[in-house]
């Protein structure tokens, strides 16, 4: 039985599927973004947390069994997904699990991707599904995850990775594969130096999405396999997969817009640059990446705020957004935003001006301020006076600048410590 919605893609094979999503990540490449938080649970556009896309796009697909792997700095992830997902009905076998690193088999955390999963089979066991699909959760996409198992299914497939194509040049940091006319794959390299192009195209390679779906007794055979090989680093990019592409089927699964056969919108927020360009494209005229999509809404934890609002309209003292995104509970006093994306409860005081900024939950920017193409973390205090984005070597001495000039600043860059470790 297929139920199909438009975009969705509802049938008995979503429903007896059990998604696990990887997040317990360090995202190291985000610097003190998460330095106190998960990647996952690093907030987006706006309202959102990464976690909550593919979290949504489970939901959306029908896939209302879910377990989401735990194991860095856990505790906003956790807490977030407690209050935004806890939606879904026991009663009707519909959950969202929390999986923490607990040293189920051993005296080890989680050493690898496929050891995460390996150290929750007696989980997995307990629900029984037909199918497990195999999420990151670090990425920005909307992807109806239903069509990728009927074709995993149709193929009899006993792997099936979701896959984009990517410039040659950015490759190095994806798993690289090749594939047969069928769509077979028949080589993987993880990370290469040298990825290999696709036949024909000579600068554009396929890349793995870290979207993967197995056959359930196919996954435990091979997950007890690799831990019971001492060589391996018991990772599936590394590890799984180069394994079983010779002897087993393995299916490549293209992500692409269905309505325009052209590839989908995909972004891996894993640099502050990338985080930043990202936030940025959200706030355009016609962005990739649609929010307002009502066949395909992403779902969040949202707190019961009242409307931004933007008060004094005096010549040189005037609450103004333009060419922006402002959550609520924003208060914009006599300052001027411009080309920006503020999240919840930002406060923005008289004569300060923001440009090309990602300004993160509860911050407060003092009178006078000058911000320019900066991302300003959670409860950060800008002191009055202070400007950001205009000198370089001034701000290197103080904050993070990338190498795109895209400043970060964090509480305890300026002095504000937040977390009180001691």
């Amino acid at each position: 039985m297929i139920f199909s919605h438009k975009t969705r893609f509802i049938s008995r094979l979503t429903r007896d599927t059990l998604a696990l999503i990887l997040a317990g990540g360090r995202g190291s490449r985000l610097g003190d973004l998460t330095k106190w938080r998960a990647k996952p649970a690093v907030p987006f556009a706006g309202k959102f947390r990464i976690v909550d896309f593919p979290l949504s796009n489970c939901v959306n697909s029908g896939i209302r069994r879910i377990g989401v792997l735990t194991q860095y700095k856990a505790h906003s992830l956790i807490r977030h997904i407690q209050q935004g997902w806890g939606f879904l009905r026991g009663e009707f076998g519909e959950f969202v699990e929390i999986l923490p690193a607990q040293q189920r088999l051993g005296e080890e955390w989680y050493a690898g991707t496929a050891d995460a999963v390996y150290q929750n089979l007696d989980i997995i066991r307990l629900h029984d599904p037909s199918y497990v699909l195999i999420l990151a959760g670090d990425h920005i996409y909307k992807m109806d995850y239903g069509t990728m198992i009927a074709h995993h299914v149709e193929h009899g497939a006993d792997m099936t990775v979701g896959c984009m194509e990517v410039p040659l040049d950015e490759a190095r940091a994806f798993g690289v594969m090749s594939v047969d006319e069928s769509g077979r794959v028949v080589r993987f390299d993880e990370k290469p130096a040298h990825p290999q192009p696709m036949p024909g195209r000579p600068g554009i390679a396929l890349a793995s999405m870290g979207i993967y779906i197995f056959n359930t007794r196919f996954l435990y055979e091979q997950l007890i396999k690799d831990a019971d090989n001492k060589l391996s680093s018991h990772d599936f990019g590394k590890d799984i997969i180069p394994s079983i592409i010779e002897k087993y089927r393995v299916m490549a699964y293209p992500f692409r817009d269905a309505q325009n056969n052209v590839q989908a919108y995909w972004r891996d927020v894993g640099t502050v640059d990338a985080f930043w360009q990202a936030n940025m494209e959200v706030i355009g005229v016609a962005p990739e990446l649609n929010l307002y999509d009502e066949e395909w809404p992403i779902w969040t934890y949202q707190e019961q705020l009242p409307p931004a609002k933007f008060v004094f309209d005096d010549e040189d003292r005037r609450g103004m957004a333009v060419d922006s995104m402002v959550s609520g509970g924003c208060i914009i006093s006599g300052a001027r935003v411009r080309h920006s994306l503020l999240f919840s409860n930002v406060f923005i005081r008289s004569y300060a001006s923001i440009e090309d900024c990602v300004v993160l939950p509860s911050v407060e920017i003092g009178r006078h301020c000058r911000l320019r193409k900066a991302v300003i973390d959670k409860n950060c205090r800008i002191p009055e006076g202070m400007v950001i984005g205009e000198d370089p070597e001034e701000d290197a001495r103080r904050f993070h600048v990338t190498a795109n000039g895209v400043v970060l600043v964090t509480p305890e860059m300026l002095g504000q410590e937040i977390h009180h470790v001691r």
